[in-house]
């Protein structure tokens, strides 16, 4: 007679007593697409993505591509591995090392940006659980999206090196225009469908 835990796929069973790791992401087959960790715990995108949510991090990928020119690699959905234990999957990132092919996950020292757009399943982690994981880890600059009356609104935020935390340096509603990481002007009502 099987048990519970016998019958459950082989990607949900950790491969340690002492549960998941960061590394883990890139060997266990069959995982779910989108899987991060945090804290050693596996955190699954359990609803579908609406379609605007999927415009707006599409049309602010390819804005940021063209913004940061070749100084910056723009990726979407890559994890940023930032401790043993923690490997989140960012929306958007803006890197400082060249483009690889195999790459499946950067490192903090790595990352310039991070951009998080909200989703009713992700507010929590994107507002409190993530930017708190990213600023200990010495990310510079945040982004967070929020939808406001059906158009996107940018929280930015930069790294106060001192404290190891995030201090807002504006809430931009109809253009988001910024000069770090890197210079962007762009029309936020642009990004909707």
């Amino acid at each position: 007679m099987s048990t519970a835990w016998e019958e459950l796929p082989l990607w949900m069973r950790p491969p340690r007593e002492s549960g998941w790791e960061a590394d883990d992401l890139d060997h266990v087959p069959d995982l779910p697409r989108h899987t991060e960790l945090i804290d050693g715990a596996l955190v699954f995108r359990m609803s579908p993505r609406r379609s605007a949510h999927a415009r707006i991090v599409e049309n602010l990928t390819f804005a940021l591509r063209r913004a940061a020119g070749a100084a910056y690699e723009v990726e979407r959905e890559m994890t940023v591995r930032i401790d043993k234990l923690t490997r989140p999957e960012p929306d958007i990132l803006a890197a400082t090392v060249p483009y690889d092919p195999d790459r499946t996950r950067f490192l903090p020292e790595e990352v310039a940006l991070i951009v998080e757009v909200v989703s009713p399943e992700s507010a929590h982690r994107d507002r409190t659980v993530k930017p708190m994981k990213y600023a200990e880890a010495g990310i510079p600059h945040y982004w967070r999206v929020e939808e406001e009356s059906g158009l996107p609104v940018a929280h930015v935020y930069e790294l106060d090196e001192t404290t190891r935390w995030y201090v807002a340096t504006g809430i931009h509603r109809d253009r988001l225009k910024v000069a770090v990481p890197f210079p962007v002007d762009l029309d936020l009502a642009a990004l909707a469908p």
